[in-house]
């Protein structure tokens, strides 16, 4: 049994419309532990005994948070699989930086979202949630990127994907998307609004026609591997409802640490 590093990076500097998933990384942490359920994931596997909480980053909302992230992701990375809790989804871009410094090379991405998050600029901000994986892209942080869920889809999107190879699937081509989940070493990044809002709906950005649940666990479980790492982000307590969206976030974590403790011990 292997275990995980799990890092909150409670931050929404780069949010584009409202502010709140700073205040997720605990919300999904009291969820994970409420005792109303427990930490047992559907693999059999309490996961309480394999992640290791690293608490959260201490961010301060200025210029110097860049590059705090990238190192406590390098160092989390260099001891072994992490995951990571958002926060709003920028703190992708500095992750895989320090994924990279790590481990020399960059995964395959699969990324669940609403929104392809390939802006070029939003809003004068190269670092804005709706840019990481431009950024990611454009400096060779990453193997390939394949995106599900995916539907607001514009003209630069649309421009962006062809500039970099992106794989992208809309909610009613899923089980084509799961089809073509990449191999190798793969990092998974969970935006909680690729989820139907019916499921999640708190997030900032409500986005009708996503995923079910069920349809983001099977992209866990799903992708052929290994999983060495993922983000779940874009949580918006101050949008939730008795707290639903925060334990479907916590169901995921439980998942998401199942599988990649099983793929590290392989």
């Amino acid at each position: 049994m292997t275990s995980v590093a799990l890092l909150g990076l409670p931050t929404d500097r780069h949010s584009s419309f409202l502010r709140g998933p700073a205040q997720a990384p605990a919300v999904i942490r009291a969820a994970l532990r409420s005792d109303a359920s427990h930490q047992t994931a559907t693999t059999g596997l309490d996961v309480g005994g394999v992640l290791r909480d690293l608490g959260d980053l201490v961010l301060d909302v200025g210029d110097d948070d860049f590059e705090r992230t990238v190192e406590a992701a390098r160092a989390a990375f260099a001891e072994g699989p992490a995951i990571f809790l958002g926060g709003d989804h920028a703190v992708t871009y500095p992750i895989l930086r320090g994924l990279f410094a790590a481990r020399g090379q960059g995964p395959q991405i699969v990324h669940i979202d609403a929104h392809p998050d390939l802006y070029d600029d939003l809003d004068d901000d190269p670092l804005s949630h709706a840019s990481p994986f431009a950024r990611i892209l454009e400096n060779g942080l990453a193997a390939g990127l394949t995106q599900l869920g995916i539907r607001t889809m514009n003209a630069q999107h649309q421009a962006q994907v062809a500039r970099f190879g992106v794989r992208v699937f809309a909610p009613e081509d899923h089980e084509a998307g799961l089809a073509a989940l990449p191999s190798g070493p793969t990092y998974l990044s969970i935006d909680m609004d690729g989820l139907d809002p019916a499921f999640a709906p708190g997030v900032s950005h409500h986005e009708p026609g996503g995923l079910t649940v069920r349809e983001a666990l099977a992209v866990i479980w799903r992708t052929p591997g290994p999983v060495i790492g993922g983000d779940i982000v874009e949580l918006n307590p101050d949008r939730d409802i008795h707290g639903m969206t925060a334990t479907v976030a916590a169901k995921l974590l439980k998942e998401l640490a199942a599988r990649i403790s099983a793929d590290a011990g392989r």
